[in-house]
C-alpha cells in the first residue's frame, strides 16, 4: 500500500510517502504566497524522492492551514489530529505534544492510543513561533540557526517582559542600546517564549511524556527553556517539522485499508 500525507503550513509545506508503513519519500518546501502550488510541489518532490508516480497512491490526506486549497484529490484532516497521530507513532508513550510552528502554537493531550483528548491553540499571535524568533534574530543581528546555541552561553538572562512581536522587538533594541550582552538577551527571549507556551498549555491536562514538534523544536535554546519551565524533558523527533505530514500519511493508510 502506498499513501501520501501533505502538511501545508504557513511557512513550510511538507510531504511524506509511505509504502506498507515505511517512509520511502519525503520533502519540505517553503510555502510562499501560494499554498496550493506549495502543496503540489511538496507532493511531486516526495513522489520523485520515492521514485513512484501519483497514480500509484492508494490515498492522500492533506492537513495544515492550507489543506483546503490543494488542486489534487485528497481527504482533509485537521493538523491537531495529524500531529497527535504522528507524534504517537514516533513515541508510543507520548501524552502531550507541544507544536511550535511558523505562525501558530499548539498543545495537544493524547490518550494511550494517540487519540486527541484535548487541545489548545494560539493562532492569533506570533509569540513563541518561528516568525517571532525570526524577528528577534534579526533585531539581534544573529543568524536564526545560531540563536539557540548563542543563548546557552548566558549566565544572566535579560528579562523580556513583552511577548508581542512588535513590542518585544522594540524591547530587544532598547536592551542592546543599554549595552546588555546579546547572549543574555537571546536567553531572555527564549525564557519569555517558554513562559508564554506554558501559560497556554496549562489550560489542558499535561501528562508525561512530552513530545515537541514543529520547526522551533530545532532551536535548542527554546527546548532548554521549555524543559526548565515545564520541569520535564522533551522528546525531539529527528525531523520535527515532518510529524504532521507523517500523521497525515498514517491516517491515509488506515482509511485506505478500510476502503479495501
Amino acid at each position: 500500500m502506498r499513501v501520501a500525507g501533505v502538511d501545508i503550513g504557513s511557512l513550510t509545506t511538507k510531504a511524506i510517502i509511505l509504502e506498507d508503513g515505511e517512509i520511502v519519500g519525503k520533502s519540505l518546501v517553503m510555502t510562499g504566497h501560494n499554498s496550493r502550488l506549495a502543496g503540489r510541489r511538496a507532493l511531486d518532490l516526495a513522489l520523485k524522492d520515492a521514485g513512484i508516480g501519483e497514480n500509484t497512491l492508494d490515498n492522500i490526506v492533506a492537513t495544515g492551514y492550507g489543506r483546503l486549497s490543494i488542486d489534487f484529490f485528497a481527504e482533509q484532516v485537521t493538523e491537531i489530529t495529524c500531529h497527535a497521530r504522528g507524534a504517537h507513532s514516533i513515541l508510543r508513550d507520548a501524552r502531550t505534544v507541544i507544536d511550535l510552528g511558523g505562525q501558530d502554537s499548539k498543545a495537544i493531550a493524547l490518550d494511550e492510543n494517540g487519540r486527541v483528548l484535548d487541545f489548545v491553540m494560539n493562532d492569533k499571535c506570533a509569540a513563541g513561533t518561528g516568525r517571532f524568533l525570526e524577528v528577534m534574530a534579526q533585531a539581534l543581528e544573529i543568524g536564526l540557526e545560531n540563536l539557540g546555541e548563542v543563548s546557552l552561553q548566558s549566565v544572566d538572562p535579560a528579562p523580556i517582559s513583552s511577548v508581542c512581536t512588535v513590542f518585544a522587538e522594540s524591547e530587544v533594541i532598547s536592551r542592546i542600546a543599554e549595552g546588555v550582552d546579546k547572549v543574555d538577551i537571546a536567553a531572555g527571549i527564549h525564557q519569555a517564549i517558554a513562559s508564554r507556551i506554558y501559560a497556554m498549555a496549562s489550560r489542558i491536562s499535561l501528562r508525561e511524556r512530552f513530545v515537541m514538534t514543529g520547526g522551533v523544536a530545532k532551536n535548542i535554546g527554546v527546548v532548554k527553556a521549555l524543559e526548565k519551565r515545564f520541569r520535564t524533558s522533551f522528546f525531539i523527533p529527528d525531523e520535527p517539522q515532518l510529524v504532521g505530514a507523517l500523521g497525515a500519511a498514517m491516517i491515509a493508510a488506515e482509511r485506505a485499508s478500510v476502503k479495501n
